[in-house]
């Protein structure tokens, strides 16, 4: 969910690329579409389907409440004292 978060929108190879314990391990994304937490595109290429994932308005709800403090806590760039 994170990669797709930071990504917005992946297709599923690029998806197992960015996440290969994901699909190793086969969490059930269906799992999660179930809960409305990520969401599935179909988009049609010619002859082709092409299936993309991105995390859903509920799921980008759950995922600002767990890193907004985080990254609070811990900013992923330090600021520094010249600006």
């Amino acid at each position: 969910m994170f990669k797709l978060y930071e990504y917005g929108e992946l297709n599923q190879s690029k998806l197992m690329l960015l996440w290969p314990e994901q699909c190793e391990t086969q969490i059930n994304n269906r799992r999660l579409g179930r809960k409305k937490i990520i969401a599935r595109i179909e988009e049609e290429w010619g002859s082709k389907t092409i299936i993309k994932y991105r995390v859903s308005q509920k799921g980008g709800a759950i995922l600002r409440e767990i890193l907004e403090p985080y990254e609070a806590l811990f900013p992923r760039r330090e600021m520094s004292n010249n600006g």
